[in-house]
Protein backbone atom coordinates (compact mmCIF):
# COMPACT_ATOMS: atom_id res chain seq x y z
CA UNK A 1 0.00 0.00 0.00
CA UNK A 2 0.84 3.79 -0.96
CA UNK A 3 1.58 5.58 2.02
CA UNK A 4 -0.68 8.64 1.83
CA UNK A 5 -1.14 12.25 4.58
CA UNK A 6 -4.88 12.39 5.54
CA UNK A 7 -4.10 15.00 7.63
CA UNK A 8 -1.96 17.73 8.94
CA UNK A 9 -1.62 19.81 12.07
CA UNK A 10 1.43 22.09 13.64
CA UNK A 11 1.33 22.40 17.69
CA UNK A 12 0.94 24.98 19.74
CA UNK A 13 4.45 26.95 19.09
CA UNK A 14 4.90 25.60 15.45
CA UNK A 15 7.78 23.43 17.00
CA UNK A 16 6.38 20.57 16.14
CA UNK A 17 4.15 18.64 12.91
CA UNK A 18 1.80 15.53 13.47
CA UNK A 19 0.47 14.11 10.31
CA UNK A 20 -1.89 11.09 10.05
CA UNK A 21 -1.02 8.30 7.60
CA UNK A 22 -3.47 5.82 6.30
CA UNK A 23 -1.77 2.94 7.65
CA UNK A 24 -2.89 4.28 11.11
CA UNK A 25 0.17 5.77 12.17
CA UNK A 26 0.55 9.23 13.26
CA UNK A 27 4.06 10.73 12.72
CA UNK A 28 5.68 13.83 14.86
CA UNK A 29 8.00 15.95 12.78
CA UNK A 30 11.04 18.76 14.29
CA UNK A 31 9.28 21.35 12.27
CA UNK A 32 12.67 23.05 11.42
CA UNK A 33 14.68 19.99 10.61
CA UNK A 34 12.14 17.85 8.92
CA UNK A 35 13.38 14.83 11.35
CA UNK A 36 10.80 12.15 12.53
CA UNK A 37 10.22 12.10 16.08
CA UNK A 38 7.97 9.82 17.16
CA UNK A 39 5.57 6.97 15.44
CA UNK A 40 2.35 7.29 17.63
CA UNK A 41 0.42 4.07 17.55
CA UNK A 42 -3.11 3.49 18.72
CA UNK A 43 -5.64 3.87 15.79
CA UNK A 44 -7.01 0.97 13.43
CA UNK A 45 -8.10 3.16 11.01
CA UNK A 46 -7.48 6.46 9.36
CA UNK A 47 -7.67 9.50 10.70
CA UNK A 48 -9.16 12.78 9.73
CA UNK A 49 -9.07 14.81 13.23
CA UNK A 50 -6.25 16.68 14.67
CA UNK A 51 -6.65 19.07 16.94
CA UNK A 52 -4.33 20.99 19.38
CA UNK A 53 -4.52 22.51 22.59
CA UNK A 54 -4.61 25.77 23.12
CA UNK A 55 -2.07 26.75 24.84
CA UNK A 56 -0.38 23.54 26.14
CA UNK A 57 2.41 22.71 22.93
CA UNK A 58 3.08 19.23 24.46
CA UNK A 59 -1.11 18.33 23.50
CA UNK A 60 -2.66 16.98 20.79
CA UNK A 61 -6.20 15.76 20.05
CA UNK A 62 -6.40 12.74 17.82
CA UNK A 63 -9.34 11.01 16.46
CA UNK A 64 -11.13 8.76 13.60
CA UNK A 65 -13.35 6.31 11.98
CA UNK A 66 -12.54 3.59 14.54
CA UNK A 67 -14.29 5.32 16.92
CA UNK A 68 -11.13 6.32 19.32
CA UNK A 69 -10.12 9.66 20.80
CA UNK A 70 -6.72 10.02 21.91
CA UNK A 71 -4.67 12.66 24.03
CA UNK A 72 -1.32 12.93 22.78
CA UNK A 73 2.21 13.96 24.63
CA UNK A 74 3.67 14.74 21.14
CA UNK A 75 7.08 15.62 23.05
CA UNK A 76 7.62 12.47 24.68
CA UNK A 77 5.51 10.55 21.87
CA UNK A 78 2.98 8.83 24.72
CA UNK A 79 -0.83 8.18 25.05
CA UNK A 80 -2.35 10.36 28.10
CA UNK A 81 -5.75 9.47 27.50
CA UNK A 82 -8.30 7.23 25.78
CA UNK A 83 -11.65 6.84 24.89
CA UNK A 84 -13.42 4.46 22.83
CA UNK A 85 -17.13 5.37 21.19
CA UNK A 86 -19.14 2.15 21.98
CA UNK A 87 -22.72 2.65 20.98
CA UNK A 88 -24.83 -0.27 22.73
CA UNK A 89 -26.30 -2.12 20.05
CA UNK A 90 -24.65 -0.72 17.20
CA UNK A 91 -20.56 -0.64 17.44
CA UNK A 92 -18.31 1.92 17.55
CA UNK A 93 -18.99 5.60 15.92
CA UNK A 94 -16.62 6.44 13.85
CA UNK A 95 -15.61 10.33 15.37
CA UNK A 96 -15.63 12.99 12.46
CA UNK A 97 -14.89 16.06 14.22
CA UNK A 98 -12.88 17.27 17.65
CA UNK A 99 -12.59 20.93 18.81
CA UNK A 100 -10.75 21.93 22.38
CA UNK A 101 -12.88 24.80 24.32
CA UNK A 102 -10.77 28.33 24.53
CA UNK A 103 -9.79 27.45 28.24
CA UNK A 104 -8.59 23.56 27.02
CA UNK A 105 -10.37 22.06 29.79
CA UNK A 106 -13.00 20.99 27.57
CA UNK A 107 -13.00 19.27 24.30
CA UNK A 108 -16.31 18.51 22.40
CA UNK A 109 -16.46 15.57 19.38
CA UNK A 110 -19.23 14.71 16.76
CA UNK A 111 -19.72 11.30 15.53
CA UNK A 112 -21.16 8.97 13.06
CA UNK A 113 -24.79 8.42 14.70
CA UNK A 114 -25.24 12.03 15.14
CA UNK A 115 -24.43 12.40 19.00
CA UNK A 116 -21.80 15.30 20.38
CA UNK A 117 -19.64 13.89 23.33
CA UNK A 118 -18.47 16.61 25.55
CA UNK A 119 -15.49 15.62 27.93
CA UNK A 120 -13.95 17.50 30.62
CA UNK A 121 -12.95 18.23 34.05
CA UNK A 122 -14.87 18.73 36.89
CA UNK A 123 -19.13 17.55 37.00
CA UNK A 124 -21.47 16.79 34.24
CA UNK A 125 -24.28 18.81 36.24
CA UNK A 126 -24.65 22.04 33.79
CA UNK A 127 -25.03 19.36 31.28
CA UNK A 128 -28.16 17.51 32.74
CA UNK A 129 -30.63 20.32 32.40
CA UNK A 130 -31.10 19.31 28.27
CA UNK A 131 -33.02 16.31 27.26
CA UNK A 132 -30.44 13.60 24.97
CA UNK A 133 -31.99 13.39 21.99
CA UNK A 134 -32.50 17.24 20.36
CA UNK A 135 -34.07 17.22 16.51
CA UNK A 136 -35.98 19.66 14.87
CA UNK A 137 -39.04 18.32 13.72
CA UNK A 138 -38.27 19.81 10.38
CA UNK A 139 -35.00 17.54 10.13
CA UNK A 140 -36.14 14.74 7.99
CA UNK A 141 -39.03 16.72 6.41
CA UNK A 142 -39.54 15.90 2.40
CA UNK A 143 -38.44 19.10 -0.07
CA UNK A 144 -39.91 19.65 -3.54
CA UNK A 145 -39.43 22.52 -5.98
CA UNK A 146 -42.03 24.82 -7.92
CA UNK A 147 -42.17 25.82 -11.07
CA UNK A 148 -39.11 28.07 -10.87
CA UNK A 149 -37.06 25.30 -9.57
CA UNK A 150 -37.41 27.08 -5.90
CA UNK A 151 -36.87 24.44 -3.01
CA UNK A 152 -40.43 24.48 -1.09
CA UNK A 153 -41.23 22.48 2.31
CA UNK A 154 -43.66 19.92 0.61
CA UNK A 155 -46.36 19.79 3.57
CA UNK A 156 -46.67 23.63 4.20
CA UNK A 157 -45.74 24.72 0.35
CA UNK A 158 -43.28 27.43 1.98
CA UNK A 159 -39.58 27.75 1.43
CA UNK A 160 -37.64 26.64 4.13
CA UNK A 161 -36.18 30.00 5.10
CA UNK A 162 -39.34 31.46 5.24
CA UNK A 163 -40.74 28.57 7.69
CA UNK A 164 -41.73 29.53 11.56
CA UNK A 165 -39.19 28.54 13.88
CA UNK A 166 -38.81 24.57 13.88
CA UNK A 167 -40.05 22.92 17.26
CA UNK A 168 -37.33 20.36 19.67
CA UNK A 169 -38.01 16.81 19.45
CA UNK A 170 -36.90 13.80 20.62
CA UNK A 171 -35.68 10.62 18.19
CA UNK A 172 -39.48 9.19 18.23
CA UNK A 173 -40.84 13.03 16.99
CA UNK A 174 -42.22 13.40 20.26
CA UNK A 175 -42.11 17.48 21.47
CA UNK A 176 -40.05 18.55 24.36
CA UNK A 177 -41.02 20.57 26.92
CA UNK A 178 -42.01 24.57 26.48
CA UNK A 179 -39.09 25.51 28.66
CA UNK A 180 -37.03 23.51 26.00
CA UNK A 181 -38.46 25.01 22.88
CA UNK A 182 -37.45 28.72 24.56
CA UNK A 183 -34.07 27.54 23.32
CA UNK A 184 -34.64 27.75 19.67
CA UNK A 185 -33.81 31.03 18.09
CA UNK A 186 -36.94 32.89 17.44
CA UNK A 187 -38.96 31.42 20.58
CA UNK A 188 -37.04 32.85 23.11
CA UNK A 189 -39.86 35.34 24.46
CA UNK A 190 -43.12 33.18 23.27
CA UNK A 191 -46.13 32.68 25.12
CA UNK A 192 -46.50 29.10 26.04
CA UNK A 193 -49.93 28.33 23.99
CA UNK A 194 -47.16 29.41 21.00
CA UNK A 195 -44.93 26.60 22.45
CA UNK A 196 -47.42 23.64 22.22
CA UNK A 197 -47.02 22.02 18.81
CA UNK A 198 -50.09 20.11 16.67
CA UNK A 199 -49.22 16.85 16.28
CA UNK A 200 -50.69 14.47 13.75
CA UNK A 201 -50.10 11.08 12.81
CA UNK A 202 -47.99 10.89 9.42
CA UNK A 203 -46.69 7.86 7.71
CA UNK A 204 -43.30 6.84 7.36
CA UNK A 205 -41.24 5.44 4.28
CA UNK A 206 -41.65 2.03 5.69
CA UNK A 207 -45.33 2.10 6.33
CA UNK A 208 -45.43 2.69 9.77
CA UNK A 209 -47.83 5.69 10.39
CA UNK A 210 -46.60 7.43 14.09
CA UNK A 211 -47.67 10.45 15.59
CA UNK A 212 -45.24 13.66 14.86
CA UNK A 213 -45.41 17.22 15.43
CA UNK A 214 -47.53 18.60 12.10
CA UNK A 215 -47.66 22.53 12.74
CA UNK A 216 -47.77 25.31 14.76
CA UNK A 217 -50.40 25.77 17.31
CA UNK A 218 -52.94 23.59 19.02
CA UNK A 219 -55.87 25.55 18.49
CA UNK A 220 -56.81 27.63 15.79
CA UNK A 221 -55.19 31.34 15.95
CA UNK A 222 -58.14 32.37 14.72
CA UNK A 223 -60.14 31.56 17.85
CA UNK A 224 -61.48 34.79 19.94
CA UNK A 225 -59.31 35.34 23.29
CA UNK A 226 -55.83 33.93 21.28
CA UNK A 227 -53.46 36.64 20.19
CA UNK A 228 -51.47 35.40 16.96
CA UNK A 229 -47.82 34.90 16.97
CA UNK A 230 -46.35 38.20 16.12
CA UNK A 231 -43.36 36.42 14.59
CA UNK A 232 -45.70 34.22 12.25
CA UNK A 233 -47.24 37.18 11.32
CA UNK A 234 -44.12 38.54 10.45
CA UNK A 235 -43.12 36.16 8.34
CA UNK A 236 -46.50 36.14 6.30
CA UNK A 237 -46.28 39.66 5.62
CA UNK A 238 -42.25 39.10 4.21
CA UNK A 239 -43.21 36.22 2.30
CA UNK A 240 -46.16 39.33 0.64
CA UNK A 241 -43.86 41.24 0.54
CA UNK A 242 -41.42 39.24 -1.43
CA UNK A 243 -44.25 37.66 -3.84
CA UNK A 244 -45.42 40.79 -4.81
CA UNK A 245 -41.76 42.43 -5.29
CA UNK A 246 -41.27 38.91 -7.86
CA UNK A 247 -44.87 39.74 -9.89
CA UNK A 248 -43.72 43.17 -10.14
CA UNK A 249 -39.98 41.90 -11.41
CA UNK A 250 -41.72 39.30 -13.82
CA UNK A 251 -43.81 42.11 -15.24
CA UNK A 252 -41.27 44.77 -16.33
CA UNK A 253 -39.04 41.92 -17.46
CA UNK A 254 -38.70 41.97 -21.18
CA UNK A 255 -40.41 38.35 -22.76
CA UNK A 256 -37.61 37.91 -25.43
CA UNK A 257 -34.46 39.18 -26.92
CA UNK A 258 -34.14 42.85 -27.78
CA UNK A 259 -33.08 43.31 -31.66
CA UNK A 260 -31.98 40.16 -31.80
CA UNK A 261 -29.10 40.44 -29.45
CA UNK A 262 -28.86 39.25 -25.36
CA UNK A 263 -30.71 36.80 -23.48
CA UNK A 264 -34.38 37.57 -21.79
CA UNK A 265 -34.01 38.18 -17.86
CA UNK A 266 -35.67 36.24 -15.45
CA UNK A 267 -38.05 37.84 -12.69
Amino acid sequence: MKPKVTMIAWNQNDNYVVTAVNNHLLKVWNSSTGQLLHDLVGHADEVFVLETHPFDCRIMLSAGHDGNVFIWDITKGTKTKHYFNMIEGQGHGAVFDCKFSPDGQHFACTDSHGHLLIFGFGCSRPYEKIPDQMFFHTDYRPLIRDSNNYVLDEQTQQAPHLMPPPFLVDVDGNPHPTKYQRLVPGRENCADEHLIPQLGYVATSDGEVVEQVIGQQTVDQDEPGLEPSILDGMIRQLQLEQDQRTGADQESAPSGPQNGEGTPRRG
